[in-house]
């Protein structure tokens, strides 16, 4: 049973997606109409300031589920029905939704540190792209989710994205940790035949005239690689989140939420993404612990794993990967300081 279905929800969704198209109107129109580098302190309360909205949002989302729970007679039929326990539950499915998709929006973090390292987009201009980007993936998300809403209702999709959850985990474990050449992707490659490009940054423009014809800058080609990296991940994040809510209403706004924060967290972590060399394998570990519950832990538990383990559970991984991180580049950091010290 969709406890918010989207024929009775419809004006809830347009209503989010106005808030959302207003207060990014506002980011770029605003408090970013100027381009200028993004620095940690700014990029760090902008990270503050969308986890916080986040988190206000599941207050309120509970509240207002526990009134709609507590008087709708649909829902009272049912027995055993408690309205504080059903919304609680919601909450801790948003909870745990957004907390999965700002993980795994890591993944997200260093295709951008690449992108903008290859195509040398200056820091004062990679917010622009961003912002655009960002702007693109909320519609391909909006339209995966969709689609899965209507796909995950069938076992056998269930079972395939469980599965693909699983290999990629178990991919992200071996993957190396040499850097990326982007000449060789064949998405730049295609591009490249596709369009016709102007070598050179022109300021803040994606596209160039030049004897009456258009070419695009190097930032519309960082853009439109974004846009399609997102897409690839999306493949990943949209049936990560299925596994642990049903509604997609949920699934909708905590993945909104965990996007629209990812370029201050991006510009807050782009200096020191280096020290976290050990949180693939947590994300690694959190993409197949959802892949297992699509294929076994939700039917070993009566079609529904507890939405608390699961909260935990992936605290623990991400936490822990974290703290390994940290401790280990200390450490790494205090030999190398040793060993200069001694060659002294």
């Amino acid at each position: 049973m969709i406890l918010f279905p989207f024929a009775e929800y419809w004006w809830f969704y347009l209503g989010f997606v106005a808030f959302v198209l207003v207060v990014l109107a506002l980011d770029l129109g605003v408090f970013h109409k100027n381009a200028h580098e993004v620095s940690f302190r700014e990029a760090s309360i902008w990270t503050t300031v969308w986890i916080s909205l986040a988190l206000v949002f599941n207050l309120l989302f509970y509240y207002y589920a526990q009134w709609k729970f507590s008087v709708d007679p649909r829902y009272l039929a049912i027995p055993g029905w408690d309205p504080s326990a059903q919304a609680q539950n919601v909450a801790l499915e948003f909870l745990t939704g957004f907390v999965v998709e700002k993980s795994l929006a890591i993944d997200n973090i260093f295709i951008f540190a690449v992108v903008f390292g290859y195509f040398a987009i200056p820091k004062m201009y990679q917010h622009r792209i961003l912002f655009w980007g960002i702007l693109g993936a909320l519609i391909f998300r909006g339209i995966f989710i969709a689609l899965g809403s209507v796909l995950m209702r069938y076992e056998w999709v269930v079972i395939f994205f469980g599965g693909l959850l699983i290999l990629t985990g178990i991919k992200m474990y071996f993957a190396g940790t040499e850097e990326t050449d982007l000449s060789k992707n064949f998405l730049i490659k295609w591009m490249r035949k596709v369009f016709r490009i102007h070598p050179k940054i022109e300021g803040q423009h994606f596209f160039h005239k030049i004897d009456g014809l258009w070419y695009v800058t190097p930032l519309f080609i960082a853009l439109i690689f974004l846009e399609l990296s997102d897409i690839i991940f999306a493949v990943d994040s949209v049936p990560a989140i299925f596994a642990l809510t049903k509604e997609p209403l949920i699934v909708f706004t905590s993945n909104i939420f965990a996007i629209l924060g990812l370029r201050s967290m991006y510009f807050m972590l782009a200096g020191v993404m280096d020290r976290f060399a050990y949180i693939k394998y947590g994300l690694a570990s959190v993409l197949i612990f959802v892949g297992l519950k699509m294929v076994y832990l939700n039917h070993a538990f009566g079609g529904k794993f507890p939405i608390t383990w699961s909260l935990a559970i992936i605290a623990v991984l991400i936490g822990g990967s974290i703290v390994v991180s940290i401790l280990i580049d200390a450490r790494n950091r205090k030999l190398e300081k040793l060993k200069i010290d001694a060659g002294h």
